[in-house]
């Protein structure tokens, strides 16, 4: 992943949001990042033409409308977005949401720390790991 590429952040919580947003800041991670509140939302947006398809997806699971696991199964079940990286930041710590999340093929399941020193850690191992990690559209 390249700095100008975006990340899609599928998230309802205003404060996990900004939690986010200041994190990346932090880091140094000036990637354009696009928010969407539900899976719904975060759809339209994969589904519009004039958005760019984000190179990492970070994912709640519990949400309004449509949540992570079905907009997860929608997007992993879709061969043109099946390819981009889904990291689940959640609060659940349940086994069945765990294994369910990787059973349709998420990349990384995180459970968000209460600490935001340790959240930004965990922010930025996560960054550093897909900068490194070779895109399929990355063009030498």
């Amino acid at each position: 992943m390249r700095s100008c590429d975006p990340i899609l952040l599928v998230e309802d919580d205003l404060i996990d949001i900004m939690t986010i947003k200041r994190g990346l800041k932090e880091i140094h991670a000036y990637n354009p990042l696009h928010v969407s509140n539900d899976g719904e939302d975060a759809l339209a947006f994969l589904r519009d033409p004039q958005k760019p398809d984000p190179a990492l997806i970070f994912l709640d699971l519990n949400m309004p409308r449509m949540n992570g696991l079905e907009f997860l199964n929608v997007i992993k079940n879709d061969p043109h977005w099946r390819i981009i990286p889904v990291v689940i930041f959640t609060t659940s710590q349940e086994a069945q949401d765990r294994l369910a999340s990787f059973e349709l093929g998420v990349a990384g399941y995180i459970v968000k720390p209460l600490s935001y020193p340790d959240f930004v850690e965990q922010l930025k191992v996560i960054y550093q790991y897909w900068c490194l990690s070779e895109s399929p559209y990355t063009i030498s």
